[in-house]
């Protein structure tokens, strides 16, 4: 069905194929492949002023605004810290002069993935709609779109921040680490600590405590006192199944009582930057404090299992009887 849209500038037929790939889905903004390209006709008819290329090459044309994001279709892309400078790509085409109309084309290869998951977290933010009804929107629109899973839960963690990436969110701290073990998994272990472990992200790396202050609340080292790590380094997960989850370390998986332990007896953060030379080209260690260097915990680039059962990837964890939590208490609270 074809819906007749008009917002000001010339109405666009959303749903309506402009040749060969590309489908009008709003008025000024179009999804296709990147041999749209190649149809300079078909660019000029749709008014297409903009090309927001979402994709492993830079494209070969002139003539428009373009913007390049490198991204491939596969489970390692991080699309989603990219998704807020697509969008105002896209807001700042569609707005970019009241006298003479402008239109943008995104476009990946194929016209099925990326370009269809920078659409949806588009509809999403701008027209107010869930990863549910935008990608329905979508479909209905472009029925031979499919997004792979990958992109469908990063819009999912974006539907999760209001549609605006929260870099200091612990959702999104979990992911950017996830994605720092999942670069280079088919080049074999070796090659992932020599390539990728010594160049982690600045950025992955939590503000040393010890070297700022604020009321937030912290973590001390139960030994020397040092200041460890924040409240909001912690990364929270879903409890795990408790015994069950270790009964193939048990003799014939025999379970324990009832009423073993169960719960969480560390804290899984994020690294901070006093960790950080004891990080960088190694696979898995202990964690020790950075003054006393009594243990406090270890690390794992591929993950750890936590007392609770669950495995959390990766892991850098902090036993929680080897630190005190400190609170800041105001002094006018108690006046």
């Amino acid at each position: 069905m074809v819906e007749l849209h008009n917002i000001g500038k010339p109405s666009t037929l959303v749903g309506l194929q402009i040749r060969n790939d590309m489908i009008a889905i709003d008025t000024g903004l179009y999804i296709g492949a990147v041999s749209d390209l190649k149809d300079a006709q078909a660019l000029t008819e749709a008014g297409i002023t903009h090309i927001l290329t979402v994709d492993s090459e830079e494209p070969a044309v002139t003539g428009f605004e373009i913007k390049f994001v490198r991204a491939l279709d596969d489970s390692s892309t991080d699309l989603l810290s990219k998704l807020d400078d697509c969008i105002h790509f896209i807001e700042d085409a569609l707005n970019a002069s009241e006298c003479k109309p402008s239109s943008v084309l995104v476009h990946c290869h194929v016209g099925q993935s990326r370009s269809a998951a920078v659409v949806t977290a588009y509809l999403m933010k701008v027209q107010k709609l869930t990863l549910h009804d935008a990608y329905t929107k979508l479909q209905r629109l472009k029925p031979d779109v499919k997004m792979n899973e990958e992109f469908l839960d990063q819009l999912a963690m974006y539907e999760s921040m209001n549609c605006e990436l929260d870099r200091n969110s612990p959702l999104y701290k979990q992911f950017r680490l996830r994605k720092v073990t999942e670069k280079y998994p088919e080049q074999g272990i070796l090659c992932f600590i020599n390539a990728e472990l010594q160049n982690v992200p600045k950025e992955v790396f939590a503000a040393d405590p010890a070297q700022t202050q604020n009321a937030e609340v912290v973590y001390r080292c139960r030994k020397c006192r040092r200041v460890l790590f924040r409240r909001s380094s912690i990364l929270s997960h879903s409890m795990g199944s408790g015994p069950s989850a270790f009964s193939h370390k048990r003799p014939s998986g025999r379970l324990p009582a009832t009423g073993d332990q169960t719960e969480c007896t560390s804290y899984f953060i994020e690294p901070v930057q006093w960790m950080e030379k004891g990080l960088l080209g190694v696979m898995d260690g202990q964690l020790l404090c950075p003054k006393c260097n009594s243990k406090l915990g270890s690390f794992n680039w591929y993950g750890e299992q936590c007392s609770c059962g669950r495995w959390v990837t990766p892991a850098f964890q902090m036993h929680k009887n080897r630190v005190d939590e400190i609170k800041h208490i105001s002094i006018v609270a108690l006046k």
